[in-house]
């Protein structure tokens, strides 16, 4: 399994080594010990969501108050999604920037984003099936998003914009700016300290 940190700080794309044979194959999608490595403290492991998407579904930018929010850790085992993380932490040195990682069944890769980190996927495949492991229950009280569309952000969907199909809740929500101003966004210095107490208990 390898590790690698994105250009947005605290996210992280997962490569698994697949071993194969006449069988078929076999790969360890998660290790809690290899993730403890690479982030300072292991994936305290409260629920797991799957989401079944047709092809040009856009789920996010979606994210929760910090403290507790919601790590992630997402992979797709059927089909195939464009996987977004956007730093939305105010006064992060890379606040408003992206990164992606493609998550499909071929390379059976994975994402970990951190408490704080905005999340967003687009399904390039019909039936694209996400899966992710997170640290923390669903609390509708708590949990945000930002419009995916949003021009400052500038998500590239390499899916044409008449296929995008988005669900009024993310179509409504306010963009990053917008978000900014309202206080809604969590901050970079409340995350790190944050991440702080989170390694001082591994």
């Amino acid at each position: 399994m390898q590790i690698r940190e994105l250009s947005i700080p605290d996210a992280y794309e997962i490569t698994p080594q697949q071993h194969q044979d006449d069988r078929g194959l076999f790969f360890e999608f998660y290790r809690f010990d290899r993730l403890e490595e690479a982030v300072g403290h292991s994936l305290d492991l409260k629920q797991g969501n799957t989401s079944v998407s047709r092809r040009g579904s856009v789920r996010g930018i979606h994210f929760a108050d910090i403290p507790p929010s919601q790590a992630k850790y997402v992979m797709c085992p059927r089909g195939a999604v464009l996987d977004f993380a956007i730093d939305i932490r105010v006064g992060s040195p890379t606040f408003g920037s992206w990164d992606s990682v493609l998550l499909d069944d071929v390379d059976r890769k994975a994402i970990y984003v951190s408490e704080g980190i905005g999340h967003c996927f687009v399904a390039l495949t019909d039936d694209a099936t996400v899966s992710y492991l997170v640290n923390d229950v669903y609390n509708p009280t708590r949990e945000h998003g930002i419009n995916p569309l949003d021009a400052e952000i500038g998500l590239e969907f390499p899916v044409p914009a008449e296929e995008l199909l988005l669900s009024p809740k993310d179509t409504e929500a306010p963009g990053l700016s917008e978000a900014a101003a309202s206080g809604l966004l969590p901050t970079w210095e409340a995350a790190r300290a944050f991440y702080a107490t989170l390694n001082d208990k591994k």
